[in-house]
């Protein structure tokens, strides 16, 4: 079995979701007391946050860096970014490791063609889903990304921040998603793109009728295989 290297802590609650995931499914797959074999770095999230919103997305590069190094150094054969919106400094990481990144972009792209998606809808932070970063990713595998309005864009990161990332769900907060969900369906998406981490502590698929990926779940599965890859 591979070692796993998370960089999580963005927030400490999805980086949770992650860590129980990746376990439960080297368990399913193994059996017996199997767990994964896992080296983790949790950064401070104050820190990181207060360089997305001043826009020093070098910085914030810097640190994630110096601590995908330090992953390597501790073992680890591949890395995850427990993340959607830091994959915006995937390639500064990528500079300072020697060891595979497994981008969790790519990791979505591919459940989506697999689900024969060629439009989507994406919900995030509002760096994810008014950035290229991401959408770009999605994009380059053929399958077109809606997002909401300026004013949905601006709720659903406010209940990102202000409410999942401090574990509080609220079924007020659900209702505003899922109305969000319901004017891309308007559009014409064919499943919805659950593009931050915390999202699923929020909305879960028996919530909507529309298929929801879930990118946690998603990055979880694909370091897994990659993990039990030599088994």
């Amino acid at each position: 079995m591979q070692t796993i290297g998370m960089l999580g802590g963005m927030s400490w609650e999805s980086t949770a979701l992650y860590y129980r995931a990746i376990n439960e499914l080297v368990r399913e797959q193994l059996g017996g007391l199997h767990s994964a074999r896992i080296v983790l770095h949790s950064v401070d999230f104050e820190e990181i946050e207060a360089l997305q919103r001043a826009g020093d997305w070098q910085r914030a590069g810097e640190i994630l860096g110096a601590a995908a190094r330090g992953l390597e150094l501790a073992g680890a054969d591949f890395l995850l970014i427990c993340t959607n919106t830091m994959h915006l400094v995937a390639p500064q990481v990528s500079e300072y490791i020697q060891i595979p990144l497994l981008h969790l972009a790519d990791a979505t792209a591919k459940r989506l063609r697999q689900a024969g998606i060629s439009k989507v809808g994406l919900l995030g932070t509002a760096y994810t889903m008014e950035q290229a970063f991401y959408k770009q990713r999605i994009e380059a595998a053929g399958i077109q990304v809606v997002v909401p309005d300026a004013q949905g864009r601006a709720e659903v990161n406010r209940i990102i921040f202000n409410e999942l990332c401090l574990g509080q769900v609220k079924d007020d907060s659900r209702q505003i998603y899922l109305r969000q969900i319901e004017a891309m369906g308007e559009q014409g998406i064919e499943g919805v793109i659950a593009g931050c981490t915390e999202i699923t502590m929020l909305v879960q698929s028996q919530h909507t009728d529309l298929p929801l990926f879930d990118t946690t779940a998603i990055h979880a599965e694909e370091a897994v295989a990659l993990a039990l890859s030599d088994q």
